[in-house]
């Protein structure tokens, strides 16, 4: 089994009490089987107090009893879970240990990457000026249709790190090697088909507010950062089309993405710092809602 993983992968650190947009927040946040079994077995006041706090939905999944603002019943007043002093991290459910992280699976490999959504991992993503190189552990045997998803991905990867080219040449470049292409539409009509998926956080109508009304600043986001945003959604991406076989249109999403996230840039703010935190939401509203993914991608797809 082989391992690959970003070389920026082990340089994250959880901002913890410090974090502007805490993952403890605007989630449901279920509980895998082992942790719910500790969770109910465990005694005295901690473990009453976790099993008032569990509830078990339609589909059988067991999750945390949100409050009224949406936060996790053990954040505290200082942004910092309870259970961690108490239990220790390794006894927090599945999806709190791994958050941000995320991985692919393919029948020999797993890949292992950091979620744009945390502002700790975008800002480690968009600020580095190295180009993005990926450190493999193991060995593999891949079927065929995996090993020519993962030659195509390299292929784009690195003509989204040909910095030799203007990035929009770059994308041009990846759309025509993926046999791909995107919707023509206006600001104002992507802004009108995003406002029609499913919401997380109502501040996104703002940015959405400000694309439909268009840029305020003719100066591009750093394209390096854009360049690292491009990386980020080959590479986390087009492994999907091991499951969908799909390859156009989830190169079609990354390039989509980049230019939405810099369209947004352009028209909320133009200002350099901003362009993480309009990258964080981008990744929380459409990467994190596999509805709101599966329609953007549906929609490149049947253009």
């Amino acid at each position: 089994m082989k391992e690959i993983k970003p070389d920026y992968y082990d340089e994250f650190q959880c901002a913890a009490g410090d974090c502007r947009h805490t993952c403890c927040r605007g989630w449901e946040i279920d509980i895998d089987e082992t942790t719910l079994a500790y969770y109910q077995a465990l005694p005295g006041a901690l473990g009453d107090r976790l099993r008032r706090q569990i509830e078990v939905g339609a589909d059988g999944t067991a999750h945390f009893r949100l409050r009224e603002d949406e936060s996790c019943p053990f954040l505290n007043d200082r942004n910092l879970c309870d259970l961690i002093p108490a239990l220790g991290e390794e006894r927090l459910c599945q999806i709190c240990t791994d958050h941000p992280r995320f991985r692919n699976f393919f029948s020999d490999r797993t890949e292992i990457g950091l979620g744009l959504c945390c502002e700790e991992a975008a800002r480690l993503i968009l600020t580095r000026r190295e180009k993005t190189c990926f450190t493999e552990t193991g060995e593999e045997t891949l079927l065929p249709e995996e090993a020519e998803i993962i030659r195509l991905r390299a292929k784009l990867i690195a003509l989204a790190q040909d910095r030799r080219m203007p990035i929009d040449a770059r994308y041009n470049a990846i759309l025509t090697q993926a046999q791909g292409s995107l919707p023509e539409l206006t600001d104002a009509q992507w802004a009108d088909f995003l406002c029609g998926l499913e919401r997380l956080d109502p501040d996104w109508d703002r940015r959405l507010d400000c694309l439909r009304s268009g840029a305020r600043s003719d100066t591009l986001p750093d394209p390096v950062a854009e360049e690292q945003l491009c990386v980020y959604f080959l590479f986390r991406h087009l492994a999907g089309a091991v499951y969908d076989g799909d390859l156009s249109a989830r190169a079609g999403f990354a390039v989509l993405s980049c230019r939405l996230i810099r369209r947004i840039w352009a028209a909320c703010s133009g200002e350099a710092e901003a362009l993480i935190g309009i990258a964080r939401e981008y990744s929380a509203e459409i990467e994190y809602s596999e509805d709101n993914l599966c329609a953007l991608l549906d929609f490149i797809d049947f253009k």
